[in-house]
């Protein structure tokens, strides 16, 4: 079966052949770290997790790379007003403050740490290099002002708008640098001439003098340091396709190299039926999100949705992703209790024909979560029906088997390290209902051992009332919260 993904530039559904057979190249655009991440970088950052994980369960070496933009204006802005308000913070300390909790937050939702994560601050020296070379080629020039600035030429290059299957003569000015100095409007930079005001410790040496890089050549130079000057698959936010895709497309060509072969990128986020942006206030924070449900949870909420697809977020969401997952771990923790041994093979072929054949071709046809999920709901279903019924443990094992490896795949399996620390015990408050929940059942077990049917049946009715559902199973009660 071939893997079928989404080519942002075909604009159609490709089958995927890696330029190395057995290995991907991967570059994702990272988080510029001026400030708290919020739901959108978890979204983006889980969405290639998933591939990620996908690729390797089909047996393929994966080298993901993700930057880190710890240089940009607005970084440098955001440093300026927090020392205006009495911060000594300098830039360089806000943003790996910023980075580190980024770090943090991608490791709570269980997002694996890329290959590598290059630092735009470490790779000046290439990205030097490239404009150098693009003003050999013709496709790049020093600022008529005589400044340090160097721009692209947009109209030197006739592919420009290959991305997004845009006419230059219809596309918006470049709003990353000031005007001055340019050819054209939509010329945008390559090297920002160091501007007075500005910190000199965010000022480089170049030919063309002090500066810092633009941030669309950061991608271009990291990516093809790592990856090399062609690479299999970018990935990004759905908001970066114009202009910092379009334009690391254009420039990366321009100079020579192939570049990525293929481009994907994943939905935005939507609060309350509007887009999430700062300026409607409606953004959703990490820290707050995490506040409000396990990170196992959240990441079942953030990857619920086709990656593709506009991710909707509404006040009920983490409840409805908690009473979902929490129907998954009912059926692993039952078949613990019984234990169901797992059954499940370490080679990689193997694993595939264990996993459900629906689940799989979910996952080939672009990386089709709802439907893989889908699956998953329905072993989970058939696994708790083989138990009420007490059939052949092997079916069971089997049942039990093909949730765990789907679970795998999906970085959701409960009994996984990195998920150890973040169980559904969320402290005293639920301890202290367990205790008391206990309790009645203990009385409620008595009551049905007298045949006092109308005081079993009246804990059990005062339990559904507090939100709380009890099943009896042949090893006991078992109770969950509504």
């Amino acid at each position: 079966m071939n893997q079928r993904i989404y080519d942002t530039r075909a604009q159609a559904v490709v089958d995927f052949q890696p330029l190395r057979p057995g290995k991907v190249g991967l570059y994702i655009c990272g988080p510029t770290v001026q400030s708290a991440p919020h739901i959108g970088h978890l979204r983006s950052a889980l969405v290639y997790d998933q591939m990620r994980s996908w690729f390797e369960a089909t047996g393929h070496s994966v080298t993901l790379i993700r930057n880190v933009t710890d240089i940009d204006d607005k970084i440098l802005d955001n440093a300026r007003i927090a020392q205006g308000n009495g911060s000594d913070e300098e830039w360089w300390a806000l943003a790996y403050r910023v980075e580190r909790v980024f770090s943090a937050t991608y490791d709570a939702i269980g997002v694996l740490a890329p290959s590598y994560e290059p630092r735009a601050t470490a790779n000046i020296r290439e990205m030097v290099e490239l404009i150098e070379l693009l003003i050999q080629r013709g496709h790049a020039y020093v600022a008529a002002d005589g400044s340090a600035s160097v721009y692209f030429d947009t109209g030197s290059w006739p592919e420009y708008g290959a991305l997004t299957r845009q006419q230059r003569d219809q596309m918006e000015d470049a709003a990353d640098s000031e005007p001055v100095g340019k050819r054209d409007p939509r010329d945008f930079a390559l090297w920002k001439a160091h501007r007075e005001g500005e910190p000199i410790t965010a000022a480089w040496p170049s030919p063309w003098g002090l500066g810092r890089p633009g941030w669309h050549i950061e991608c271009s130079a990291m990516a093809t340091r790592y990856l090399g000057e062609e690479f299999d698959i970018h990935g990004g936010g759905l908001d970066l396709r114009f202009p910092h895709h379009e334009n690391e497309l254009a420039q990366s060509q321009a100079a020579g190299h192939p570049f990525a072969r293929h481009w994907i990128h994943n939905g935005l986020v939507n609060t309350g039926g509007q887009k999430m942006s700062k300026s409607l206030g409606n953004s959703l924070y990490a820290q707050d999100l995490l506040a409000q449900a396990r990170p196992i949870v959240l990441r079942y909420f953030l990857g619920s949705a086709h990656y593709r697809s506009v991710l909707e977020f509404s006040e009920t969401s983490l409840a409805e992703a908690e009473a979902a997952f929490s129907r998954i771990e009912g059926f692993l923790d039952r078949a613990h209790e019984r234990a169901i041994p797992a059954m499940i093979s370490y080679d990689i072929a193997e694993r595939l024909q264990q996993m459900p054949a629906a689940f799989v071709a979910a996952m080939y046809d672009d990386f089709a979560i709802p439907q893989a999920l889908a699956v998953l709901h329905g072993a989970v279903r058939e696994g708790n029906t083989l138990l009420d019924t007490g059939a052949d443990e092997f079916e069971t094992a089997r049942v039990y088997a093909e949730v765990s490896l789907m679970l795998d795949v999906l970085g959701l399996n409960p009994g996984a390290p990195q998920w150890a620390a973040t169980g559904r015990d969320t402290g005293a408050a639920e301890t202290a209902l367990g205790t008391l929940v206990d309790d009645l059942l203990t009385q409620r077990t008595q009551a049905r051992a007298d045949k006092d049917f109308a005081t079993s049946d009246a804990i059990r009715d005062r339990l559904l009332t507090a939100g709380i559902a009890l099943e009896d199973t042949p090893n006991g009660p078992r109770w969950s919260l509504t």
